[in-house]
């Protein structure tokens, strides 16, 4: 390790640098230029303090905007020289503390990344089939938090603790689950459970509770029913894209006589057999934001009319959580389309419990 211990700076930086993998990014950045001090979350930030070799400083500070982790938005860098410490031995991610009055932007939510969408569907990963998988690449989760710094004792994740496993995880600066604050597998974090509706009655012979709650929903979409279906944040309003009585009754409940409906579709190949798709369109779909996009509807598909009346276009978006993948998972006689609208009646906010 480099013993000079001759410079030191303390670094503050501002913008989207929480629940994004900064951290550990700025912890492997201290390692490769052989510096030692500390970084933690405040409220106002992520601060920094690092002592070594002056020429190894300019490098650290010039990366840490060229090389910021992609869900990352850097504001601003602001360094100042202090007094060298020689009583750091090494680089460490210290606790985050709040600061009354600070202000901290915190990145939007986004798709699931690949390598958690491949656990899901690898039967040999301990977070196979697992609907709440995630990761620091995966981005925070807005709507779970209460307060900032973004930890998990100010997020509804608190109450879950988490397993030995996942805890290593978690507390292993080099795994991309360091502080990924939902961090859970089916051990220790939350789990999905189908509730009755007060509005749609089921036939008392549909006992679902013993099945699979995927399949369950799978069964009450085929037979015409509308589900709601988490989402990152709130509910959405789901049901058969090809099937006009089930679209129009849901119409009548969300009180939407005629405002068209989005549809979610598996992947981008199911898209293309539905809809005229541009290089770039496919791209918007394809991106971490999962946008809505509008699209020219092909003439002969079994897409109801009823989704969107008098309109040749269509709103469709790809999945963007394991569980919306788990749901449009192929399987027998289930439609490609789904429509999903917000779980709110029209014109009011979200509900919530």
């Amino acid at each position: 390790m480099n013993t000079d211990r001759s410079s030191a700076r303390r670094i503050h930086v501002t913008g989207v640098v929480q629940g994004v993998g900064f951290r550990p990014f700025i912890y492997g950045l201290a390692q490769r230029f052989t510096l030692t001090g500390w970084v933690r979350n405040t409220s106002a930030g992520v601060h920094i303090e690092v002592h070594g070799d002056p020429n190894s400083l300019d490098a650290f500070t010039l990366a840490i905007t060229a090389e910021a982790p992609p869900l990352s938005r850097i504001e601003s860098v602001d360094s100042q020289a202090v007094e060298a410490n020689n009583g750091y031995a090494h680089f460490e991610i210290q606790h985050s503390y709040a600061q009354a009055g600070a202000y901290q932007p915190i990145s939007p939510d986004v798709a699931t990344c690949d390598d958690c969408l491949a656990e899901v569907f690898d039967a040999d990963d301990r977070r196979f089939r697992y609907a709440f998988t995630n990761c620091t690449n995966c981005g925070p989760r807005f709507t779970i938090i209460q307060d900032i710094p973004y930890d998990r004792p100010q997020t509804t994740m608190a109450p879950f603790t988490m397993c030995p496993e996942c805890q290593a995880e978690y507390d292993n600066p080099l795994d991309r689950r360091f502080h990924a604050q939902p961090n859970a597998c089916p051990v220790c974090g939350p789990h999905l459970e189908l509730m009755p509706s007060p509005v749609q009655e089921v036939p008392p012979e549909w006992d679902y509770l013993p099945l699979n709650e995927i399949e369950a929903v799978r069964d009450l979409i085929r037979a015409g029913y509308v589900v709601a279906v988490k989402g990152l944040g709130g509910f959405h309003l789901a049901c058969d894209a090809t099937n006009a009585e089930t679209i129009q009754r849901l119409r009548k409940r969300k009180g939407r006589p005629a405002k068209p409906f989005a549809v979610m579709m598996p992947d981008l190949g199911t898209v293309l057999e539905y809809c005229e798709v541009s290089y770039a369109a496919a791209q918007a779909l394809s991106g971490r934001e999962r946008p809505i996009v509008l699209l020219p509807l092909k003439s002969g598909t079994d897409i109801a009319a009823e989704v969107a009346p008098g309109l040749t276009d269509l709103g469709v978006m790809l999945p963007y959580t394991p569980l919306h993948h788990l749901l449009l998972e192929a399987a027998p006689d289930f439609p490609r389309a789904l429509v999903m609208t917000s779980g709110n009646y029209s014109d009011e906010p979200i509900v919530t419990p």
